[in-house]
C-alpha cells in the first residue's frame, strides 16, 4: 500500500508512535518539536514509499541514486531530523537557511518559525529542489523559498538566525558562517577522519577573531555534500589488491607503499579486557582513537574477495590505524555471559605487537577517562589560522578551514 491510498487515520496513529519512540529515547526533548513532528504528515513528503517504511524511527529513505547505485538524495530518518531540530533552537520569526533540500524538513522548520519567520532552502540539483518545491506546495508550505544553487557558494539572501545542513559535509564552507547573523547557529554533520557528527556550532569571538565552537555533537550519517565542497575519502589498497582496502578522510600516509608487506607478517591479535554493553554508544571511542592516533583510518574487506588475511566483525567498517609499515584494527567478541562485547586489537606488519599494544593502551585510557563523559569540544577557525591560536588535542586541516578536537578538562 503506497502512501496515496493509505487511511489518514493510520498515517497519523504511526506517526504519533513513531513520535513517543523519539521523546522516550530522549531524541525529542522540546514541546515545540515535538508539536511539529506530529502535525507535519511525512509519508506525504515522500509518497512513493510504503506507509510502515515512511514511518521508521531510524530509518532514512533513499529518494535518488546514481547510476552506480550511490546514494544521491534522501529523506532523513525521524530521529535524525529530530535530533537536528533540537540542536537548531529555531524560534518564531526566525530566518532558517536549510542547505540540502527534500521538503520535509523545510516543512518542519516552516512551522517553527510561524509566519513571521522565513525558510530558505537550497539544493545544487535540480530535480531535487522541482521535487521539494511540488511537495511543499502540495502539502501547504508554499510560503518556503526554494533555491537551486551551490549552497557552499554565497547566497543574496540576506543574514539568517540558523543555517542548517542537511547533507554530510567534510569542511565548512566560509558562505555558511558569512550567511549567519551575529550569535547565529550552524548546525552540520561534519565528517573529520572519516566519522561523522551532527554538530550544533555557535559563533565565538576570540584574539584573532571569530570562531565557532560547538554545543553538542551527535553520531549520525548523511548521503555527501555535492558540489564545490564535495570530498571523497582515498582508499589505501593493502598489498595493492582490493581484499582489504583502508579509507582516509584526510590524505593519505606519507609513504602508502610502505605497508605492502604488511600481509605477508603474521596476524597478531590481542585482547584487552575492555568491555562494553551490547548497546553502549562508543561515540567518545571513535573519537579518542581519531585524536590518539595520528594514524586513523576505517577498514573495509571485499566479500568475494576475503582470503581471511584480516578477520574483522563488520567487514564493511572496522576501526583501524596505520603506522609506518603496519596496520591494526578494532575486533569484538561476546563475553561469556552473552550481554556483554569485549574488544581486541589484530594488527598486521612487522611491528605488530608494538602497534597492537598502542591500540590496547589507547583503549583502556579511553575506559578510565572518557567512556561515558563528554565529548570532544570541536572548533572550526579560518585556514590561515596558526598552531599557537588553535587549542587542540589534534587539529584537522580541510580546505576552507582548520578543525580543533579538545578533549574539555577533567
Amino acid at each position: 500500500m503506497t502512501n496515496t491510498t493509505v487511511e489518514p487515520d493510520e498515517a497519523t496513529r504511526l506517526r504519533n508512535k513513531v513520535v513517543d519512540e523519539l521523546c522516550a529515547d530522549g531524541n525529542i526533548s522540546s514541546p515545540e518539536v515535538e508539536a511539529v513532528m506530529r502535525k507535519v504528515p511525512r509519508h506525504a513528503f515522500i509518497p512513493d514509499t510504503p506507509l510502515d517504511r515512511a514511518y521508521e524511527t531510524y530509518a532514512a529513505v533513499i529518494t535518488k541514486t546514481d547510476e552506480h547505485g550511490v546514494q544521491l538524495s534522501s529523506v532523513s530518518a525521524p530521529q535524525i531530523q529530530a535530533m537536528m531540530l533540537e540542536q537548531a533552537q529555531v524560534e518564531s520569526g526566525m530566518r532558517v537557511l536549510e542547505v540540502g533540500s527534500g521538503g520535509l524538513n523545510a516543512a518542519y522548520l516552516a512551522e517553527l518559525v510561524g509566519p513571521s519567520g522565513e525558510v530558505i532552502t537550497v539544493d545544487i540539483d535540480s530535480s531535487v529542489t522541482d521535487r521539494a518545491s511540488r511537495l511543499l506546495e502540495e502539502n501547504g508550505y508554499d510560503k518556503v523559498r526554494v533555491v537551486t544553487a551551490d549552497a557552499a557558494e554565497p547566497l543574496p539572501i540576506g543574514e539568517v538566525d540558523v543555517v542548517m545542513v542537511t547533507a554530510g559535509a567534510w569542511d565548512i564552507a566560509p558562505a555558511w558562517i558569512a550567511q549567519l547573523e551575529q550569535g547565529g547557529r550552524l548546525v552540520v554533520p561534519l565528517r573529520m577522519c572519516g566519522l561523522t557528527r551532527s554538530i550544533a556550532f555557535t559563533q565565538v569571538t576570540g584574539e584573532r577573531g571569530p570562531y565557532l565552537e560547538s554545543e553538542s555533537a551527535r553520531i549520525c550519517g548523511f548521503v555527501p555534500m555535492q558540489g564545490s565542497t564535495a570530498h571523497r575519502e582515498e582508499l589505501l589498497l593493502v598489498n595493492g589488491t582490493p581484499e582489504i582496502g583502508l579509507k582516509f578522510d584526510d590524505g593519505l600516509p606519507a609513504d602508502p607503499h610502505r605497508l605492502d608487506n604488511a600481509v605477508t607478517f603474521p596476524r597478531h591479535e590481542r585482547w584487552t579486557g575492555v568491555i562494553i554493553g551490547l548497546s553502549e554508544l562508543i561515540d567518545t571511542l571513535q573519537m579518542a582513537m581519531a585524536i590518539g592516533l595520528p594514524g586513523f583510518c576505517t577498514m573495509a574487506v571485499d566479500d568475494d574477495l576475503d582470503t581471511g588475511l584480516v578477520a574483522p566483525v563488520n567487514k564493511r567498517f572496522s576501526l583501524a590505524a596505520v603506522d609506518d609499515d603496519t596496520f591494526a584494527y578494532l575486533v569484538t567478541r561476546r563475553t561469556e555471559d552473552n550481554k556483554h562485547i569485549e574488544y581486541g586489537v589484530h594488527a598486521l606488519g612487522p611491528n605488530a605487537k608494538q602497534l597492537a599494544g598502542k591500540v590496547a593502551d589507547m583503549l583502556r585510557d579511553w575506559e578510565a577517562n572518557r567512556r561515558g563523559g563528554p565529548s570532544p569540544v570541536i572548533r572550526v577557525y579560518p585556514a590561515d589560522t596558526p598552531d599557537d591560536q588553535i587549542p587542540a588535542d589534534r587539529i584537522i586541516d580541510k580546505v576552507h578551514s582548520r578543525i580543533s578536537l579538545s578533549w574539555p578538562p577533567a
